[in-house]
């Protein structure tokens, strides 16, 4: 039997984490921004299918979060499809199925048509043959006006970095009888050498030794999978445009919802230049050139029908909005590519207020003063900003939000009884936003002891981590004693209650 990873590495698991771009919410708002139909996302029920699922998170909590939804998602690992499974089946979910299928498998099984099709961290990592797969199913298993979420490594912005995945993996190859953390663990000592002994290609490519620094931080599982694969296609946005057109599809949206607003993005001499390009692909090709791209997150479409700006301003205008931080917390500051951007205090204050006591639709809030003054284009802005910042996030409607409730309580209900031994899922969902949001192991554990009446909660955490032999690490430095793991927990115990419980409550998870 050949070798089931096709060059995939699977020694190490992926990591578990939860893509926002892929809820319906924010794929709905980014084609409205770009006057594209979403009616794809309407669907009753709405058939949505995710390729190489890894551990499946997203997609169980899109599930939990839309559960007149239909989900199938697969993942050629078995051991991330048991747990997929396991999770599912803990929280009782029934309108989700996860296959253990390569994508020849998956082409060929049952399955309905879909409405959306997603596929985040795959393309770039995967031999030829299975991108041909891919855009197979695409073909015959996507809908007409459905919608193909897709992310991948671009060029210009990797292409510094490209010699040294090449020599990591050229490492890797020749200490295979290594562990695959070993292995990299390895691989970076020797580039971290290379960079000392003031090696020319790290004279030329500065950017080569902020990347270096950067890879050490991250987890090994991590850059596992992003450069250890046998199969690394870094691509140009106009090259997978002609690639999915194969399929019939088309390029309908950024992803990201910061790519929607220029000014952020692109000098005035940028823009005129850019505006001048008139093939979509190319304009997109040249955009990566303007803000030095290295990831995209893209949404296709197939039969791409765009809507009339009469209908983008009034689907706008009924498009919800939740903050996805304490209103105390919110962040006047975000970098963007043309550098660090000072947000209006007068215009985005006045936002997060209107927003701060429940979610609203964007006509609400230009119904009241003082949003309505400063009229639809700037709060338009002032919202894309702080959904791209991760500080907003569109609503579904209260009727939706009541139906999704029961099922992501369940969900949130094994997640927290999981921080009990595991800090690996730092997320839990929300049914008002349909998606999931960062909530750290010990922000879940207290949710966990309020459910069960405890009074004490940074006591009942300390009862957790004691019991498992475990310290809390602050500054770098292990706190040893019972104490100061106790007024530490005591402290975070506080900010919980202050701000992020709140938070929880606003967004239908507490």
């Amino acid at each position: 039997m050949s070798d089931w990873t096709s060059g995939y590495v699977a020694e190490l698991e992926y990591a578990q984490g939860v893509y926002r771009e892929m809820a319906p919410g924010l794929l709905r708002l980014n084609l409205l921004l770009k006057q594209a139909d979403a009616s794809a996302l309407s669907g009753a029920p709405l058939r949505y299918a995710e390729l190489g699922c890894g551990h499946g998170l997203t997609a169980t909590m899109i599930a939990a979060s839309h559960p007149g939804a239909e989900v199938h998602a697969t993942d050629f690992n078995p051991a991330h499809v048991a747990g997929a499974r396991k999770l599912a089946a803990q929280a009782n979910l029934k309108n989700i199925q996860f296959y253990e299928h390569s994508f020849a498998e998956f082409l060929a099984a049952d399955l309905p048509m879909f409405d959306v099709v997603a596929l985040h961290g795959v393309y770039s990592w995967i031999s030829a043959e299975n991108r041909a797969l891919i855009r197979d199913f695409l073909y015959a298993k996507l809908k007409p006006g459905g919608l193909c979420y897709i992310s991948y490594n671009v060029l210009p912005g990797w292409a510094p970095a490209m010699p040294m995945r090449k020599l990591m993996i050229e490492l890797g190859e020749g200490n295979r009888a290594q562990p695959m953390a070993a292995r990299i663990d390895g691989a970076l000592d020797f580039l971290g050498q290379m960079q000392k002994a003031n090696a020319g290609y790290f004279k030329a490519n500065p950017v080569a030794a902020t990347r270096l620094e950067g890879m050490a931080k991250h987890s090994r599982n991590y850059l596992a999978h992003e450069y250890m694969n046998r199969d690394w296609t870094l691509f140009y946005h106009c090259d997978v445009a002609r690639e999915l057109a194969g399929a019939k599809l088309s390029f309908a949206a950024s992803a990201h919802a910061g790519d929607h607003v220029d000014i952020v993005n692109l000098t005035v001499d940028q823009q005129q230049l850019l505006a001048s390009v008139t093939d979509p692909a190319m304009r997109e090709t040249v955009r990566d050139f303007m803000v030095n791209q290295q990831f995209r997150r893209d949404i296709f479409a197939k039969g791409l029908l765009r809507l009339s700006a009469q209908e983008q301003v009034q689907a706008l205008a009924n498009t919800r909005f939740a903050l996805t931080v304490p209103r105390s917390s919110l962040a006047l500051k975000a970098t963007f590519p043309v550098g660090e951007v000072n947000l209006q205090a007068d215009v985005y204050e006045p936002v997060a207020d209107a927003l701060a006591e429940k979610p609203k639709s964007f006509a609400e809030m230009l119904a009241v003063e003082p949003l309505k003054a400063m009229g639809y284009q700037k709060i338009l802005q002032a919202l894309v900003i702080l959904t791209s910042s991760g500080q907003a996030a569109p609503a579904l409607d209260d009727k939706a939000a009541r139906e999704a409730k029961p099922h992501c309580d369940r969900l949130n209900a094994v997640l927290m009884e999981r921080a009990r031994t595991s800090a690996d899922i730092a997320y839990l969902v929300s049914p008002v936003i349909g998606s999931g949001v960062q909530v750290d192991r010990f922000s879940q554990l207290m949710l966990l002891a309020r459910k069960q009446g405890q009074k004490d909660l940074a006591a009942f955490v300390w009862s957790v981590l004691s019991a498992q032999n475990q310290r809390i690490l602050k500054d770098g430095k292990t706190l040893e004693t019972p104490e100061d793991n106790l007024a530490e927990l005591k402290t975070r115990e506080a900010d919980f209650t202050a701000k992020t419980l709140p938070l929880l409550a606003y967004l239908g998870i507490a």
